[in-house]
């Protein structure tokens, strides 16, 4: 293999969209261009990205690199670091082994196959509960806050235990700490308030416990079982509060963005109405095609690596791009075509090797409930506005619809 330690030019992490579906158009020509790319990062320093998905595949199944963002740039913003360590503990998405290792072991039980699948029959119900008081409220509605957010939202504060009624908080907080272009004031004051809930939320259920996940975290015998003790408060309120954000904010976006996908893509929408088998499939396609992480995943080298045919230097940041990587033709042929009938099982969306998203059994299982159930519901269902007048979420990490009007016949 032909190493090289540089290549041309650095580049900005492209942010430009032509079409709301499709990643920013500068991936398909770093990709196209074959390895790697250097990319400059908005602190100065330089870096990588990797696109092609045969690249992203390796890297993120690669012990040499690091998911601890203290030490990575970042390609959009950077927020300041708590000073209190402790804001870190349970926070596993951003750790390693064995810290790593310790908290998804510990929570891996909680997201089984099976345990997701005994959540079904509340999901079923969460839908048709929503699609009841549409239909009662009648055309025209925002999706977005009549279906792709409630839905999530309700699923993920059952499982933990969160009271529902406080969801005006949390998603408020998280949609402040999400956005791309805040102040750094108000990114930490959205933090400071989602910390001080949970954490007041966790004292709860050390008092009051529950059937939910975080009660049973508090109180389980299992949390103790690895020889580290009973978890701490501070690690409950970070795992919590991962769980809470992540839970809610991917689903919801998938949920508004895909049903705009499909309400523009007629066709693929009466097959996913029309047959229920291939409601899987549809779902796998989507999260492929959309790909809401849209600025990548974090990797920072913990020793110089030789990887995908170039250098990485010891401490350098990595940017998987998932959303490139999901549009290569290499794995997907006709890869920007929208096709609900595609095997597209081996998408990236959720990430790959140890950091692989904990909770695709229950996204899965909420979108392969709510799409076919909606567009069942309301066969008629359109946008209520021309395309170009639907509110994107260029503006967040996580990538989707702000609002999506739509209308159907009573």
């Amino acid at each position: 293999m032909s190493v090289t330690s540089s290549r041309s030019s650095p580049v900005s992490l492209p942010r430009d969209r032509g079409c709301p579906f499709d990643p920013p158009e500068g991936y398909a020509g770093l990709r196209e261009e074959g390895g790697p790319s250097r990319l400059a990062f908005p602190d100065g320093k330089v870096g990588w990205l990797f696109t092609r998905y045969e690249d992203v595949h390796v890297l993120l199944a690669d012990d040499r690199f690091s998911a601890d963002r203290r030490r990575a740039s970042s390609p959009v913003r950077a927020l300041p670091l708590p000073e209190d360590d402790s804001r870190r503990a349970g926070s596993f998405i951003g750790m390693d082994p064995p810290e790593h290792t310790r908290y998804r072991r510990l929570l891996a039980r909680w997201f089984t196959v099976r345990r997701m699948r005994g959540l079904l029959p509340d999901i079923e119900e969460i839908v048709t509960s929503r699609l009841d008081a549409m239909e009662r409220t009648g055309p025209p509605t925002d999706l977005v806050a009549a279906f792709a957010r409630p839905i999530p939202s309700l699923v993920i504060c059952q499982l933990l235990g969160v009271p529902y009624e406080d969801r005006a908080d949390f998603q408020r907080w998280t949609f402040t700490l999400f956005g791309i272009d805040r102040e750094e004031a108000e990114l930490l004051a959205a933090r400071d308030a989602l910390w001080e809930y949970m954490r007041d939320l966790v004292a709860v259920k050390r008092r009051q416990p529950d059937d939910g996940l975080l009660s049973g975290l508090a109180h389980g015998a299992d949390s103790a079982a690895d020889g580290h003790g009973p978890l701490t408060d501070a690690e409950l309120t970070g795992v919590g509060l991962l769980l809470l954000v992540a839970g809610h904010e991917t689903t919801a976006n998938m949920l508004g963005l895909g049903t705009y996908a499909l309400l523009s893509h007629p066709a693929q929408a009466a097959l996913v109405r029309e047959r229920p088998e291939l409601a899987d499939h549809a779902v796998e396609e989507l999260l492929r095609y959309l790909t809401i992480a849209q600025f990548g995943t974090i990797r920072i080298a913990r020793e110089d690596v030789e990887i995908a045919g170039v250098r990485v230097r010891a401490g350098e940041t990595v940017v998987a791009s998932l959303a490139a990587a999901n549009r290569d033709p290499a794995p997907f042929p006709v890869p920007d075509d929208l096709d609900v009938t595609r095997d597209a099982g081996q998408h990236l969306a959720f990430g790959h090797g140890i950091h692989q998203c904990l909770g695709q059994h229950l996204a899965r299982m909420e979108m392969t409930t709510a799409f076919p159930a909606l567009l069942r519901r309301f066969p008629t269902l359109r946008l209520a506005v021309p395309p170009d007048q639907v509110p994107l979420r260029d503006d967040m990490l996580v990538y989707g619809v702000h609002r999506l009007p739509v209308d159907w016949e009573p």
